[in-house]
């Protein structure tokens, strides 16, 4: 078998070369990008949208501030005025996104209700994710929700209450699916102590995940935190990775945990979901190797040895820096960053903090100098900071990708329920050119080497 698979490994390599010339002959924008790096518009939508630059009237891309909204909203809008009432507010984005209006006090008083009806477990769910088997989280994920069809007597019903019913139920439960995957997991693999919390229907979204991790043993500051990650990371527009797998199934009219376990699939990849943990990485070992935290030369110098390959994984790459809409700054990350001072306070980490504050500033600049004139303007992105208020709230690394998949779940069940109820929906069928030379004859099974 490693013969064959030998074999065949390199045909596979030279039988998937193709001259890049090509794609300029036909056009063809890779990775559904334009010449300019702006994302090739395939679709419309009332959910999110995600700016980070403008064209003026000759088509130059301008940088600008980055924006996310909600169904009209900036995240700062909702982020401040939840804050503002001091109350948490993931579940009110919830039903913005699938609402598409903001909740009143009574409408969010029921869907608190019953997300926290919804989010246990019941016996067969929770047994069944318990026999799963296997050391990867998102694997884990993707199989539980796959396991939720089976258990739905109704997996099918394309009704929009059904459907509706359906995304309500997963968003509530992916918290519970997580933590149980992960006590599963450690418990198989590691030895440790199976635990199974089961959630508080009187706790917030955030604090519910937090109880069934830790118990009692987190913070009002780190309940806030995780609560403002959830918002943050709950939708980014129809373009993003994994959205846009959740509704190209979706436009197949396949069921609703189909399509959900694509998006899941395709946040595991390491280009999409787990970018914070590669800046966890990449942060201890600057603080590995940079003696003075402080020292703006010596910090600087260690970027640049990065970005020269010469430093770190050697992959020549600022991990957590630069982002393929945000420009000068995104939303997100200036979010994060203001509520994150007062987590490092509260845990003792200032100094960590104002590291990551440095490297915020010099970044950009390294950039510059290294790539020369004309580069593009680079800002730090939502994983940079995001990786550090987990580690701060003491977050298994393990639980970084999920975390983000239990936010993102409001936005797919958003952009899934657009993409079947469309007036004039039709299943997405992008085209491909085949390159590849016809072969002049079929040569029989004995003649060929």
């Amino acid at each position: 078998m490693e013969n064959l698979i030998k074999e065949i490994s390199g045909l596979v390599y030279e039988a998937s070369q193709i001259d890049k010339d090509l794609f300029e002959k036909f056009n063809v924008k890779r990775g559904l990008r334009n010449a300019d790096g702006t994302g090739v518009l395939v679709g419309l939508t009332n959910v999110g949208d995600v700016v980070g630059y403008e064209k003026d009237a000759n088509g130059k891309v301008i940088p600008i501030p980055g924006e996310l909204r909600y169904r009209g909203y900036s995240v700062e809008q909702i982020v401040h005025g939840c804050q503002a009432e001091n109350r948490h507010g993931f579940e009110e984005t919830i039903f913005l996104l699938l609402a598409g209006r903001l909740p009143n006090k009574e409408e969010l008083k029921e869907l608190h209700d019953v997300l926290g009806r919804k989010a246990d477990l019941d016996e067969d769910i929770t047994q069944m994710i318990l026999n799963l088997s296997g050391k990867d989280m998102m694997n884990m994920l993707s199989r539980s929700v796959l396991g939720l069809y089976t258990l739905d007597e109704n997996a099918e019903d394309y009704s929009l209450p059904c459907l509706i019913r359906q995304s309500l139920d997963l968003i509530a439960k992916l918290p519970a699916i997580v933590i149980y995957s992960y006590y599963s997991m450690q418990h198989r693999y590691n030895r440790r102590t199976l635990k199974i919390r089961h959630p508080k229907a009187a706790l917030t979204f955030a604090e519910n995940f937090l109880y069934m991790l830790k118990g009692d043993d987190y913070t009002a500051i780190e309940a806030d935190l995780l609560d403002l990650a959830l918002i943050l990371h709950a939708d980014h527009g129809g373009g993003n990775n994994s959205t846009f797998a959740t509704r190209l199934l979706s436009s197949t009219m396949t069921d609703t945990y189909s399509a959900i376990a694509a998006g899941i699939g395709s946040l595991k990849g390491r280009l999409h979901g787990g970018a914070n943990l590669q800046v966890l990485e990449m942060m201890d070992n600057i603080k590995k190797h940079v003696k003075n935290w402080s020292d703006k030369e010596e910090v600087k110098n260690y970027l640049l040895k990065i970005l020269r390959k010469e430093a770190f994984d050697k992959s020549g790459i600022i991990y957590g820096v630069g982002h393929a809409v945000y420009t000068i700054s995104d939303p997100r990350a200036v979010l994060l960053k203001e509520r994150a001072k007062l987590l490092a306070q509260e845990k003792n980490m200032n100094d960590e903090y104002n590291l990551y504050c440095l490297i915020e500033e010099l970044a950009p600049q390294v950039f510059s100098e290294y790539k020369g004139e004309g580069v593009k303007t680079v800002c730090i992105n939502v994983d940079f900071y995001s990786g550090f208020v987990y580690e701060a709230i003491k977050i298994p690394k393990e639980l970084f990708t999920p975390i983000f998949a239990v936010s993102r779940m409001a936005g797919w069940a958003a952009h899934r329920l657009e993409e079947v109820t469309f007036s004039s929906k039709r299943i997405i069928r992008p085209a491909y050119k085949n390159v590849y030379p016809n072969a002049a004859a079929y040569p029989p099974l004995e003649s060929r080497k």
